[in-house]
């Protein structure tokens, strides 16, 4: 039986760069594609761009999970801190290179696409519903990675990407539940983006939601105690 290989954080950094960078090009690139053959018909481009970020989420949990963990959010790395003993400084490297990540893949998109590689969104996010959506769409999310922790990978993949294909649909925000996807959103003019204005509501809101994940998780610790 062959040894499982260890990854240095050199690795699970470029891992999370990488997987960030395809996650947002799945998101804008279909987002981009969807708009421009949906001939105007607003609920199958968001099929569609459904549908191929839910495909490209599970495809890159499945690869990159055994080297870097497959975070992708800020969110969920900050979780793995509080609920795993991640260490914080690996954390801080970690959101850094998701970041980084997303606004590269941006740029990749757009450039894919023959759009301005620089561009600020003028798509309007805002509202307690939106900011409520924001909520339920992280706690959820949150939810099934947390919830998944027992299974091997594809299964927490499956998992993963059917409650973010199926949150596209049931939440009035479309589930962004990522920090660094919503900072990379607003740096593109098109089906996927968010205003720059908008950005710091739903930032909030997914920051709130794991903070209400940690406050259940302590809850749910101390009864068992």
């Amino acid at each position: 039986m062959t040894a499982p290989h260890t990854y240095t954080l050199r690795q699970a950094l470029a891992a999370e760069l990488v997987g960030t960078a395809f996650l947002l090009i799945a998101v804008v690139g279909s987002g981009i594609a969807a708009e421009r053959l949906s001939n105007g018909i607003v609920g199958l481009a968001l099929l569609a761009n459904a549908l191929a970020t839910a495909g490209a989420l599970f495809a890159l949990i499945v690869t990159l999970g055994p080297v870097s963990g497959a975070h992708m959010n800020p969110v969920v790395t900050l979780a793995a801190v509080f609920m795993s003993g991640f260490a914080r400084r690996k954390a801080v490297a970690y959101i850094a290179a998701q970041i980084v990540g997303a606004i590269l893949g941006v740029w990749v998109a757009h450039v894919m696409f023959e759009l301005p590689i620089l561009e600020v969104s003028t798509h309007v996010r805002t509202g307690v519903g939106q900011w409520t959506a924001e909520v339920v769409a992280t706690v959820g999310l949150l939810g099934v990675v947390l919830g998944c922790r027992r299974y091997e990978t594809p299964t927490t993949a499956g998992a993963v990407a059917a409650y973010i294909g199926g949150a596209y649909w049931f939440t009035a925000s479309t589930s962004f539940a990522n920090p660094a996807v919503t900072i990379a959103r607003s740096l593109t003019d098109t089906f996927a983006g968010i205003r720059p204005a908008d950005a710091p509501g739903f930032i909030v809101a997914q920051v709130a939601a794991l903070v209400l994940v940690l406050l259940l998780g302590r809850r749910q610790n101390a009864s068992l105690c």
